[in-house]
């Protein structure tokens, strides 16, 4: 996949300036009627209009009408009208005339000035002054009109709701806990797409835009919100919808949807940085049998490589990976490993030899190959910005597909460097167009998923399963994402939940956290809580650092190991439905978590409701995150919700005081909702698969179901042999489920697409 190049022949109104843009003009662009493109287009020649995060199939469909009246331009669509000024501020509205978003001059601030002195004073006992940036280059000021809300902006830290904080986008790997302060305001992650809601509209911007960036939503100026850029031109996005669901198609509609996944990789994944050996690998496969624990992926972290070098394997350590990998295989599990970007600098190890005489590696200023040092030591770096080199790299992966490996994670690609951040002025030469790390940086990881993506796809002719921990918009289409070097402390617990929910609102569905936490000893009751807290989690992983406690399910007492085996088990149980939600995903961008506040956007309760979540529209979970706590309030939206665990009905629209010790998480079904699920099951090996229960959880209780004449609804569910692209040709089912008291047990099952000739063996129902 190439990086997607802007087409000039667009409509599009251009407004020049020179006192305000210097060697610029500012051009606004119809992508469609409700996606309007505003950016600055330099005076030169040389100018190359690239996007590292735009989907290739984009379509251009909108259309501007222009018209001028004195010296306000005013263009139109069919969705909302722009009125620009010679100044470049822009007002935009919808069709009916409706104030959505206006650009407002920065507010006026006497800010308290620091002697040098002063600052030297504050660094003395080891705090970080919080300086503003002295490097910005452009920069978007907006007024905050009445109750906006701010989502999105990725896996940064704080609440769910973004207004009254700053952030950067720039890709950091920081190993500090992770806290809701100003020292983290960046991350992993550069996802620089904000959705804003206020009561009356929703409208999402997205600033296509590589460079160091910053977004401050109300920190400066309580009346308004901005971003700026340090490089680069201003090029933003602003994407009207009539709800948050409609924004989030249109963000994804131009970075892209992310594809099906395999199903196994929705199952439960065992990690730890690091197994050690073959042995341990097998004892911890044999482990989650004995123990009644369903499991299908393990994790190999660094320590499987000789010396840390990519593409390598200790053969003292794991002798025989691909006799590894056929063996777990047997188990229902598969291998997935780790790699790295730094390539080891030595003499003689194939992946430095190659990548030195056909040069793949980022340079240095004066001309030499760039050198960090990681893992392996002395190291050099891919320059992923080149499809030759990507093409390079990705066809590597086929020493882990050639030995059995499934899938790869990809880590440390910030990039990352224990000898101090990349300088920005280091250059990836790419195909011909040269450009500096400060350009490069937050798309490093990006592009090295999608290098991985593209190598597996070939090599293993299976859907790519990549983990990344550094992302970019668009890096949705190559890889799934973890939030990075969680703690085992409650605070992390916490984040978790609007953590995961920001990804999903920034395009990125597929996504975990490390379950238990990273670094630090977790605790029995830690781990128990956070089992139940991403019981839906679409990445399902466990995973835990070196010098910290062991933390598989089995290394506490009895009661943790029943409670992590009951919510293992229940996560196994609404795959399906997870399945379902990918599918829904890959058509329409939708996140599979999501925030309380995409289905109940009117409801002032859901607004910054920070602990709970939502699978697709039909289940609420309401995780207890407080050491100690056996119970939790709970908000319930407008409806009837069935507890899962007492099937008592519930009238919504409404607290309630939920009862909640150890072994019970919170969880709600929205009534009338239809829900497949699979038995009780040990992985998702196709032979566990073939069985297909249909629950369905009236409004009313099953009495007065079936009592009730004319009671009915459908749900439509989706079958394929979830492992290949063979769906994209047809190869797929759909089901029609739908219950009515008039029916003997009251399921109808309509096959509606038949294309997926191995069907269920058989479907039950069960009227909860």
């Amino acid at each position: 996949m190439k990086n997607k190049h802007i087409k000039h022949n667009m409509p599009s109104v251009t407004v020049s300036n020179a006192e305000l843009l210097e060697n610029a003009s500012l051009k606004i662009d119809a992508i469609t009627d409700n996606i309007i493109r505003i950016h600055t287009v330099p005076d030169t020649q040389n100018y190359n209009d690239v996007s590292f995060a735009l989907d290739d199939s984009l379509e251009v469909t909108g259309v501007f009408n222009v018209s001028q009246y004195n010296s306000i331009i005013t263009a139109t669509t069919d969705s909302v009208i722009l009125k620009i000024k010679k100044t470049f501020e822009i007002d935009i509205y919808n069709k009916d005339g409706y104030l959505l978003c206006s650009d407002c001059e920065p507010a006026s601030q006497e800010m308290d000035e620091y002697t040098q002195a002063e600052i030297e004073q504050v660094k003395q006992e080891g705090h970080m002054p919080d300086t503003i940036a002295d490097d910005i280059k452009y920069k978007v000021t907006k007024r905050i009109i009445g109750d906006e809300a701010f989502y999105g902006l990725g896996d940064k830290t704080g609440f769910l709701n973004k207004r009254g904080y700053e952030y950067i986008m720039w890709n950091s790997d920081n190993p500090e806990p992770h806290v809701e302060n100003a020292t983290f305001r960046a991350l992993y992650k550069s996802i620089p797409f904000l959705i804003v809601h206020r009561q009356d509209c929703t409208y999402g911007i997205f600033l296509d835009n590589t460079y160091k960036s910053y977004f401050d939503l109300g920190v400066s100026d309580a009346g308004s919100y901005s971003f700026a850029v340090t490089g680069g031109e201003m090029n933003y996005y602003f994407i009207y919808g009539k709800n948050i669901k409609e924004v989030i198609k249109g963000y994804t509609s131009l970075t892209g949807r992310s594809p099906l996944p395999q199903l196994w990789t929705l199952g439960y994944h065992q990690s730890r940085w690091s197994y050690m050996s073959e042995k341990e690998v097998l004892d911890i496969a044999n482990n989650f049998e004995n123990y009644n624990v369903p499991c299908d992926a393990i994790h190999l972290d660094i320590d499987y490589m000789d010396k840390f070098k990519v593409f390598t394997s200790d053969k003292e350590r794991f002798p025989d990976l691909k006799q590894l990998s056929s063996q777990l295989e047997e188990h229902g599990i598969k291998l997935v490993t780790i790699i790295d970007p730094g390539v080891k600098a030595e003499d003689g190890y194939n992946v430095y030899d190659e990548g030195i005489e056909d040069k793949h590696f980022a340079k240095a200023q004066d001309g030499t190959v760039y050198h960090n040092t990681v893992w392996p030591g002395d190291a050099v770096f891919p320059d992923f910005t080149s499809a030759s080199t990507r093409l390079w790299w990705g066809n590597k992966t086929k020493y882990l597909t050639d030995n059995g490996i499934s899938g790869i994670w990809n880590d440390m690609n910030e990039p990352s460097g224990f000898s101090g951040q990349f300088p920005d002025d280091v250059v990836f030469p790419g195909d011909g167009v040269s450009r500096f790390h400060k350009e490069i940086h937050n798309v490093y990881g990006h592009l090295m998923s999608q290098a991985t993506y593209n190598g597996l796809k070939k090599n293993s002719l299976k859907r790519p399963f990549v983990i990344t921990r550094a992302c970019y918009s668009g890096s949705q289409k190559y890889a799934t994402v973890w939030t990075g070097d969680n703690q085992s402390i409650w605070a992390h617990l916490k984040l978790a939940i609007p953590q995961l929910l920001n990804l999903g609102l920034s395009g990125m569905p597929l996504a975990g956290v490390d379950i238990g936490g990273f670094g630090s000893n977790t605790t029995p009751e830690l781990l128990s809580r956070w089992i139940e807290a991403c019981c839906f989690s679409p990445l399902f992983r466990n995973h835990s650092a070196k010098l910290t406690r062991r933390q598989e399910p089995w290394a506490f007492d009895e009661a943790t190991l029943s409670i992590y085996r009951k919510y293992v088990k229940l996560h196994y149980k609404f795959i399906p439905y997870l399945y379902d939600l990918c599918y829904e995903e890959s058509l329409t961008g939708l996140p599979i978590l999501r925030p309380l506040v995409m289905e109940y956007e009117n409801d002032k309760n859901v607004i910054n409701c920070n602990d709970e979540y939502l699978v697709g529209s039909s289940i609420l979970v309401a995780p207890v995150t407080d050491q100690g706590a056996i119970t939790r309030s709970v908000y319930l939206p407008k409806g009837i919700w069935v507890d899962y665990n007492s099937g008592k009905r519930i009238k919504g629209g409404r607290y309630i005081l939920y009862k909640a010790p150890l072994d019970i998480c919170p969880i709600f079904i929205k009534g009338g909702s239809i829900l497949p699920v699979y038995p009780d099951i040990p992985n998702l090996s196709p032979q566990n698969t073939q069985k297909l229960i249909v629950e369905f959880y009236p409004s009313d209780d099953t009495a007065n179901f079936n009592n009730r004449a004319n009671n009915s609804c459908y749900y439509m569910h989706y079958q394929d042999n979830g492992t290949d692209f063979k769906y994209q040709a047809g190869e797929y089912n759909l089901y029609k489920f739908s219950f009515s008291s008039n029916r003997p047990n009251g399921l109808k099952a309509e096959l509606t697409k038949n294309g997926y000739k191995n069907k269920y063996t058989n479907i039950s129902a069960v009227i909860k």
